[in-house]
């Protein structure tokens, strides 16, 4: 909604050279504006320097074929010669939005640009006193009717046909311009890549806070859906991707954290998913923080995934991928691999940990909201609650600002998403070879009634994807679990959206401190 806003408002539909200037509204990457011109062809770069600007992509400049969208600050230098070249646009609450009073917008601490866009472009009136703006909020942009005429035109657009349209990535929603397809399901997983589902990943996480907070009935369920086929068919080959933003897989992320920073933490929030983050990241308004995302391993248990993002190894390289044990020790192994001495080593839990100066490789792992999830006895409603609570103490946010200041990088990821489920009934005598905190999977050997437990719980056999070939592996159906019958709990272990896309931020010290 705001990225389409933007591109609208931008010269990019008559040109195809633009200079986006941002100013100090803090519209920066957070607000993921960028992806409306890479879905319509735009190459969006970030503008560091005219030397090096002019170096590696003077011939596109020239180019009249290539569409370039250049984002830099407004405090940058940017020579005459190659503002000429460019068609200039400034993105700003100001420049946005004309009509509303600006103090009022930059006053708002958690301001939602795309319900602010939904309303105003309806907006004929000048509203540039505060009380104005303020009544304008109030009785047009936070109502029930707002949000749920964007709820539904966000998941109509998510349910529409999906049309990659770059190497990168973007995703075309063309509901508009197929209004056929407002009422039917068209997603296609062979159109659809990996960085399209952590896209899609994120609206949902929107649409499912928003549909919490505002109590409005929406379904999103056919998106994990989706996304559970997707994983079937394509999971196995995320690890031939490499990708400058993102280790892409989980189990990649300590060699893609050692390669782009020489002094780090990893803050590993267990069981975080998009949703949580969606509602803790309100606490790091002050913070600049660069979000993308990755692929949790599956199936999502803790004692795998995390234990595979610790130690740079896929589950069938764990030496016991159903137990925490050696977690600590699998980290410290891999950093020592990645070229760092027991000293410059640390492994810590909890938001108060702290590192001697001589660590450059640390971790800390937080468990509050997985335990949040286990305890949960509201669903979705009450995880709102909750992680509401969380956000509002600024734990995270805080310990971020202290290892910032005390020169790390700081990257905050999961090990698993959750999902709400509803129990079959709990599994009791059935012979299973592999006992799991998970109440949505099943870890089987030589088991002789494996197609009678398909049958009957409805279940999926995983590929094995990653995994050893000695065992198989049952997952339930989306918002299934082997829980209590009839009992709805948060729950993860499975295939679903919501499960294996998680958060993935990076924080470079230097754009805190520097």
């Amino acid at each position: 909604m705001f990225g389409n806003y933007v591109y609208e408002r931008s010269p990019a539909k008559y040109a195809d050279k633009i200079l986006l200037m941002i100013d100090d509204d803090n519209l920066d990457e957070t607000t993921n504006y960028s992806a409306d011109f890479l879905a319509h062809g735009f190459e969006v770069i970030k503008y560091k320097d005219d030397l090096s600007f002019r170096i590696e992509y003077e011939e596109k400049l020239n180019n009249d074929g290539d569409k370039i969208a250049a984002v830099a600050h407004t405090d940058s230098y940017i020579p005459y010669d190659i503002r000429c070249r460019l068609h200039n646009f400034t993105i700003s609450l100001s420049s946005l939005f004309p009509m509303l009073n600006i103090d009022v917008l930059r006053g708002k601490s958690a301001l939602d640009l795309d319900l602010l866009c939904l309303s105003y472009q309806s907006n004929t009136e000048n509203l540039w006193t505060r009380n104005q703006t303020e009544h304008f909020f109030r009785t047009k942009v936070y109502t029930k009717a707002n949000v749920k005429k964007y709820l539904t035109q966000t998941l109509c657009k998510l349910k529409s046909l999906m049309k990659s349209t770059s190497s990168y990535g973007g995703w075309l929603l063309i509901a508009k311009e197929n209004p056929e397809y407002e009422d039917s399901i068209a997603i296609t997983e062979e159109k659809i890549n990996y960085k399209d589902w952590f896209a899609i990943a994120e609206e949902k996480a929107k649409i499912d806070v928003l549909a919490v907070k505002y109590d409005i009935e929406i379904d999103t369920s056919e998106i994990n859906r989706r996304f559970q086929d997707y994983a079937l068919a394509q999971f196995g080959q995320l690890s031939q991707i490499i990708d400058r933003g993102t280790p892409v897989l989980i189990s990649r992320a300590m060699e893609y954290i050692h390669e782009n920073s020489s002094k780090f933490v990893i803050i590993v929030m267990d069981g975080m998913s998009e949703f949580d983050w969606n509602i803790i990241s309100k606490s790091f308004s002050d913070i600049p923080y660069e979000q993308t995302a990755a692929f949790a391993m599956i199936p999502t248990t803790t004692s795998v995934s995390r234990q595979c993002l610790l130690s740079n190894k896929y589950p069938s390289q764990l030496l016991e991928p159903w137990k925490q044990s050696k977690e600590k020790a699998g980290f410290i192994a891999c950093a020592k691999e990645l070229g760092y001495t027991e000293e410059q080593i640390g492994y810590a839990r909890g938001y108060d940990a702290e590192f001697n100066s001589f660590v450059r490789c640390g971790v800390i792992i937080i468990n509050d909201v997985d335990d949040l999830i286990h305890a949960q006895q509201q669903g979705r409603l009450g995880m709102f609650n909750d992680i509401t609570v969380l956000a509002n103490q600024s734990k995270l946010a805080d310990a971020t600002k202290r290892f910032l200041a005390a020169g790390y990088d700081v990257y905050i990821t999961s090990d698993h998403g959750n999902t709400p489920c509803t129990g079959l009934g709990k599994l009791m005598g059935t012979g299973v070879e592999v006992e799991t905190k998970s109440r949505r999977m099943l870890v089987l050997k030589d088991f002789a009634d494996k197609e009678t437990l398909l049958e009957k719980y409805g279940l999926i056999e995983y590929p094995k994807y990653y995994l050893t070939k000695d065992y198989d592996y049952l997952i339930c159906d989306i918002g299934d679990s082997f829980d209590a019958k009839g009992e709805d709990v948060m729950t993860h272990g499975g295939i679903t959206l919501d499960e294996v896309v998680v958060p993935f931020i990076k924080i470079k010290a230097v754009q805190k401190n520097g």
